[in-house]
């Protein structure tokens, strides 16, 4: 499993249209062959900051099932309008724990 986690700044003033906006564009994502989980979460200090949380089976199933495809361009379409510069997206594995 990896977690895609992107950092997500929207224009000041849109937050709640955004908000509504992912709601709206959230199966294009969720419904992706190798999509585990989504989560949307908003930053309390800084309210336009938004982080989103994806678990994938594999970074091949984010790239190939979902970026390659029309469900990006369809999810882009619906939630980019707000972005107030490109989202910073990365991968990210589980650290084990001691045993």
């Amino acid at each position: 499993m990896v977690l895609e986690v992107a950092l997500i700044d929207v224009q000041p003033g849109q937050e709640d249209a955004f908000a509504s906006a992912y709601a709206q564009a959230r199966p294009w994502l969720a419904d992706t062959e190798g999509c585990i989980t989504v989560r949307m979460t908003r930053g309390v200090e800084s309210p336009s900051r938004f982080v989103l949380l994806v678990e994938w089976d594999s970074i091949e199933a984010h790239e190939k099932n979902f970026r390659a495809t029309d469900r990006f361009n369809q999810w882009r379409g619906i939630i980019g309008p707000f972005f107030a510069k490109p989202p910073v997206v990365e991968h990210f594995l589980d650290v084990p724990a001691a045993g």
